[in-house]
């Protein structure tokens, strides 16, 4: 919406703190895709991604209703934190460390895009195979170790930042991104898969 170009995430939420439910339109048409890739990395199933993200907007709702937010210049930040916090309960629920199987048509291929030049086109194919190999092995790790890789590699976020979101400390969330290091380098060589990029 051209009314809120320009305005930051955090200034949205305050406004819809106000009254501007049409700030909140625009913060969940800005945040949707994001949030939604982070739960079905995580949970690998449509149909519980679906309500988790449903379970976790509601939450930010009446969060943001209840005035339990405060502009930190991280709102992306604090609705992944809840977002997580949702996932846990829902782990809880199913006590389960582990989560539900992949369906066939989904092999995590949404987190790359494709944009080498065509006279690159070997490379490319080689580049291919080793990130289709790596999202495959990533699908076999732990739920804890594959969120970490995921908020590590894909987010981009730093150790303190990870450690806060999911909850643990700055030397858990190590632990676990060493160990997804070592259980990969183990399937590699087990399967014999080269992950050198060109």
């Amino acid at each position: 919406m051209k009314e809120f170009e320009g305005m930051t995430n955090e200034s949205l939420a305050l406004l819809y703190v106000e009254g501007n439910n049409k700030a909140f339109d625009e913060l969940l048409s800005r945040t949707q895709s994001n949030l939604f890739q982070y739960i079905m990395f995580v949970v690998r199933n449509e149909d519980v991604a679906n309500d988790i993200f449903q379970e976790t907007f509601v939450k930010v709702i009446t969060r943001l209703q209840e005035g339990k937010y405060t502009d930190s210049g991280k709102f992306s930040f604090w609705l992944t934190r809840i977002a997580h916090n949702v996932v846990m309960d829902w782990y809880r629920n199913q006590k389960s460390e582990h989560i539900l199987d992949l369906a066939d048509d989904n092999d995590l291929s949404n987190l790359q895009g494709d944009e080498i030049l065509d006279n690159f086109r070997e490379s490319e194919i080689v580049n291919e195979q080793v990130m289709t190999d790596v999202r495959r092995m990533m699908e076999t790790l732990p739920a804890p170790q594959r969120e970490v890789v995921f908020m590590r590699f894909y987010q981009q976020l730093s150790f303190k930042e990870i450690a806060e979101l999911t909850g643990v400390s700055i030397n858990t969330a190590l632990g676990r991104m060493r160990y997804a290091l070592i259980n990969l380098r183990k399937m590699a060589r087990e399967y014999h898969i080269e992950l050198v990029l060109e």
